[in-house]
């Protein structure tokens, strides 16, 4: 099962937030586009959700020796 990750720190964002988000793409998606509403005064459009959906990136899962 691959996992996705929405950082904060990736966004153009004055509230300098620090907020990570991981899970199946379909969650953090959700979890994301609700924190974006809530705290950075977002609005949950499709553009917006593209926009948002641009910025995932595959959790990379370190290797235990």
């Amino acid at each position: 099962m691959s996992r996705k990750v929405a950082d904060c720190r990736q966004f153009p964002s004055e509230v300098g937030c620090t907020l990570t988000i991981a899970g199946e793409e379909q969650e953090v998606m959700d979890a994301a586009a609700m924190h974006a509403v809530a705290v950075h005064g977002e609005t949950d459009t499709p553009e917006f959700r593209e926009q948002l959906k641009s910025f995932l990136v595959e959790e990379k899962v370190p290797v235990s020796h």
